[in-house]
């Protein structure tokens, strides 16, 4: 376990140090989110809570998870590019666990997650944002997200072992979470929408989790949604990580 254990840091370390050959990538974890930020918050913050300071406090958060789903695309991509580069078949003859490379994937992912909540919240106080709580409910909503970009990634993992090439990762991954992450409490009221959208948008994780991190950085009630969200995160895991292994093992059987 401990050798694992540390195969799969070394191999963590090599999915961040590739970052340096594709800048793009780091464009997408930085540049990427800030513009969404600042689009949303000076173009639908009059509209929807009378002035972009008003809007700033709800939309933040909001963004915050978004970009958390739309950055585990990339572990569903880098994996695919693993596996269609034939990276897995050398893999296969070293002596490490054959889940070792999966997790090294998502705690780079961790670590990427991490680096654009921070630089979220860096830009959001540039903008006027001010945290309302405390520093204990701060770090509290991040660990809240980075749990639930853990258990979300296997879904991820999963679309990129099944997935034909890098490109088809991403083309099912950006279309399957855009209805799910703007069908949402993330960027608008559930109160503002139809009534029959009103129960999905309810049950909707994503709403769990924008709720949840509204309140800790906010203020209000938070525990019912924070705990809603880790029950959806272990949900989340325990079907997919089982799946993406056993989808990963069939994938390197037939060679």
């Amino acid at each position: 376990m401990m050798n694992g254990l540390q195969q799969t840091f070394t191999l963590a370390w090599r999915s961040l140090v590739q970052v340096r050959r594709n800048p793009w990538e780091l464009g997408d974890y930085s540049i990427q989110p800030i513009l969404f930020l600042v689009l949303f918050l000076y173009v639908f913050g009059g509209a929807i809570a009378g002035s972009p300071d008003d809007y700033l406090e709800f939309v933040l958060p909001g963004v915050i998870v978004m970009n958390m789903l739309f950055v585990t695309v990339y572990v569903g991509h880098g994996l695919n590019t693993d596996l269609t580069r034939g990276v897995f078949d050398r893999f296969r003859a070293l002596p490490i666990p054959r889940w070792a490379p999966l997790a090294g994937r998502i705690l780079a992912d961790v670590v990427k997650q991490a680096l654009c909540i921070g630089l979220l919240l860096a830009v959001g106080y540039l903008l006027g944002f001010r945290l309302a709580t405390s520093l204990m409910h701060l770090l509290g909503m991040i660990l809240l997200v980075l749990v639930f970009a853990v258990a979300f990634s296997w879904v991820m993992v999963l679309v990129g072992v099944m997935a034909r090439d890098p490109e088809h990762v991403q083309l099912f991954g950006f279309t399957a979470l855009f209805p799910v992450t703007f069908v949402s409490s993330a960027f608008v009221p559930v109160a503002t929408m139809p009534e029959w959208l009103q129960g999905f948008v309810y049950a909707n994780p994503v709403s769990l989790l924008a709720d949840a991190a509204r309140a800790l950085l906010n203020g209000g009630p938070a525990a019912a949604p924070a705990l809603g969200s880790l029950l959806w995160a272990l949900g989340i895991a325990l079907v997919f990580a089982p799946l993406s292994v056993y989808a990963l093992n069939r994938r390197l059987a037939r060679g």
